[in-house]
């Protein structure tokens, strides 16, 4: 049996799985974790990650290298995404994990991925534990620099992928100052949205797609708020279905709210207080869409995704 670990470092979070590889091929957790770090910050506007943001990284990062070593990990694969892709100044970015990850593995190191590439590897993890008849699926990925969305089944993997470039961190820095955001911001947020998933819709056949599966942040705290949970339960939110009218529903309120109404919500994680209603509106742009292209009426949410994707690549 062979102990793996997956890094996913996207523009809001970093995240760690630690897994054994069993012998039919699947995964047994060992250990899941997630901070926020904030590693896109101000990227955007600057073309840069800001000092301070990759401090915080590796902050995060050395205490990962130190569960691996704890834990015995013996293959290891870290992405980087979307805030890293932007940057440029990235080579700093990625001498800090030569540092971290070389102690755990020699040699080992980040490796910036293509929007292409990070979409299928969500869609491997997310369709993982749904029934093959409920396919085709259409996966998003929401996050905090971009959003991927990817169309296929269980018996022929994937058949269209596409990054589109905006995320929960990208519209709230660009569109969405207000606290809480005024109409015209909200509305400006909606059409900036519109306009960067068009791009999604037209290269991904959503309209043959049965089931719309959501993954990471957004998607899962929208889910623990419509189950009302008093805290964050990822056992209670994975394959959590809701009907696209409680997806509005929670979209809208969270839109509406003001930064300590949000943070005084008992899932909310203090570091997607202050982005979390910029991926609400991104969220009611897809399920408008996803209704009217493939009248999709359900959002399944899924704690597997490109962390699962990224340690079954490794194995």
């Amino acid at each position: 049996m062979t102990r793996v670990a997956a890094v996913d470092c996207g523009t809001n979070s970093i995240r760690l799985l630690i897994a054994d590889v069993l012998a039919d091929g699947t995964l047994a957790d060992v250990h899941r974790e997630m901070r926020i770090v904030r590693l896109g910050q101000g990227v955007d506007a600057t073309g840069a990650l800001h000092p301070e943001a990759i401090e915080r990284t590796r902050v995060a990062l050395a205490d990962y290298a130190r569960l691996m070593r704890e834990a015995g990990v013996t293959k290891l694969r870290m992405v980087a995404t979307s805030a890293t892709r932007d940057a440029s100044n990235r080579d700093d970015f990625f001498a800090m994990t030569r540092a971290e990850l070389g102690a755990v593995v020699p040699g080992a190191e980040a490796e910036v991925i293509t929007g292409d590439e990070e979409a299928r590897l969500s869609f491997t993890g997310a369709i993982g534990e749904l029934a093959s008849t409920e396919g085709p699926f259409v996966v998003v990925d929401l996050g905090g620099g971009s959003t991927e969305l990817v169309f296929g089944d269980s018996k022929t993997g994937v058949e269209a992928a596409f990054s589109a470039d905006i995320g929960c961190v990208r519209i709230t820095e660009r569109c969405l100052p207000g606290n809480p955001p005024t109409p015209e911001q909200v509305s400006a947020a909606r059409a900036f949205a519109a306009e960067r998933l068009a791009a999604a819709f037209e290269r991904v056949p959503v309209d043959g797609a049965r089931t719309w599966v959501g993954v990471a942040g957004t998607m899962t705290t929208i889910a623990a708020i419509a189950l009302d949970l008093p805290e964050y339960d990822s056992e209670r939110v994975h394959l959590t279905r809701l009907t696209l009218d409680e997806v509005r529903a929670v979209c809208d309120r969270l839109i509406g709210m003001n930064h300590d109404q949000r943070a005084a919500l008992g899932p909310m994680h203090p570091g997607r207080v202050d982005v979390i209603g910029g991926g609400g509106v991104i969220t009611e742009v897809l399920a408008e869409e996803l209704a009217r292209r493939a009248g999709i009426t359900e959002l399944v949410v899924s704690e597997h995704d490109i962390l699962d994707g990224i340690a079954l690549s490794i194995v």
